[in-house]
């Protein structure tokens, strides 16, 4: 059977989602096309051998609608003949383009394939997409919810008091992932994956000045009394210091099977080993990350023992530490090189952001196994196994 491999990844550094961010300033679809133009110029490929771009978008309107990944493909001055589509799974959108571009190869449909994302949260807010007082869940929903489905942040907290998580230990776990973050800037382990654009260099939210005390000084970001009412156990411990910021940037992994990076002479950096995909609470909605990691073990006939790195986006902190409980997996391997509430999310390219620093960190620590995993606003995750080359 056909393999998959990863033979290129890169990103942009990524900016704030304000109006006053480093990448702001930048339409989506040249974000986009910048990692896409980085990535055949660092592989040396001739990108008519493309087969197909799989583009993850979440908020797919104003400057992000209209297939933003096939515009990206034809700014980037690759053959019009190169097609794309964008997919939405939600924070895993661009993870999701990886799948498919990979179960692509292995089944024999494709023999090169970009998987990629892109998302200008400056630009396109989150929630641009649902005009106000529209419903995008609908009656069927609504009856068999009765109380009403509810925002992330209160999802967050519900996780945090469901998991005893205090507000002290959320507030260390996302310190450390800044630590980490700007250590490995100083130490020169994003060189290989940044793809600098228009002068910006850096990730624009890593604050290795970040402390403990600094973090207990913020508010709670998202108290609300009805909420309150309705879950009393919330003690409204989630702020914007210990959850990811909103941001703007892009990224890109070229995907082949072993027979054709050899034929090509490219040098494959992973293989994606095994993929799994699963639905969970959408009330707690961010806890997917637990069975799609159990699922995702199985399918690869491997143990949590067996996983030298972790990726597990940290869209809070209060996810990252339920699912470590519910797991046993040794924090000291998960996102060795910083997390989202260091480096940032930008919605649609996070998950091929996670699998381009993943890579990297593969290589650099010799890792055999790796596994990347995402929650998903509805209640969903993806996960993947990743084998060192």
């Amino acid at each position: 059977m056909r393999d998959a491999v990863i033979v290129e990844a890169v990103r942009t550094p990524i900016g704030k989602g304000r109006p006053n961010g480093s990448l702001a300033h930048v339409h989506p679809v040249e974000l986009l096309a910048h990692t896409l133009r980085t990535l055949v110029e660092r592989s040396g490929v001739d990108p008519a051998l493309i087969d197909d771009v799989i583009g993850g978008t979440v908020d797919q309107v104003g400057e992000q609608a209209m297939n933003t990944t096939r515009y990206a493909v034809l700014s980037a001055g690759f053959p019009e003949s190169v097609p794309a589509t964008t997919v939405d799974r939600q924070c895993g959108s661009s993870q999701q383009a990886v799948h498919f571009a990979a179960q692509g190869v292995i089944s024999g449909a494709y023999d090169l394939v970009v998987a990629c994302g892109v998302e200008s949260m400056s630009r396109v807010p989150m929630w641009s997409n649902v005009p106000a007082g529209k419903d995008p869940f609908g009656p069927g929903v609504a009856e068999r919810y009765p109380e009403g489905l509810i925002p992330q942040g209160i999802s967050a907290e519900l996780i945090a008091a469901k998991w005893s998580l205090s507000r002290e230990e959320m507030d260390a776990f996302a310190v450390e992932s800044h630590r980490k973050a700007a250590a490995a800037w100083e130490g020169g382990l994003f060189a290989d994956e940044v793809a600098p654009l228009d002068g910006v260099t850096r990730d624009e939210c890593v604050r290795p000045g970040s402390s403990t005390e600094v973090l207990a000084g913020l508010k709670p970001a998202y108290y609300d009394p009805a909420f309150g009412e309705r879950f009393p156990q919330i003690d409204w411990n989630v702020t914007a210091g210990n959850a990811s910021p909103v941001n703007d940037g892009a990224s890109a992994v070229l995907i082949t099977s072993s027979e054709t990076a050899a034929r090509l002479g490219l040098l494959p950096l992973a293989r994606l080993h095994s993929f799994a995909v699963t639905g969970s609470d959408p009330l707690l909605m961010l806890t997917g990350v637990v069975p799609a990691t159990e699922k995702v073990l199985r399918k690869a006939s491997l143990t949590l023992d067996d996983i030298d790195l972790f990726e597990v986006n940290e869209a809070f902190s209060s996810v990252v530490l339920a699912w470590r409980q519910e797991t046993g997996a040794d924090l000291s391997k998960v996102n060795v090189h910083g997390g989202a509430i260091a480096i940032g999310h930008p919605l649609g390219a996070s998950g091929t952001r996670l699998t381009t620093t993943l890579v990297h960190a593969m290589r650099a620590r010799g890792a055999r196994y790796a596994l990347q995993t995402m929650c998903e606003a509805g209640g969903l995750a993806n996960a993947m196994v990743l084998e060192g080359l």
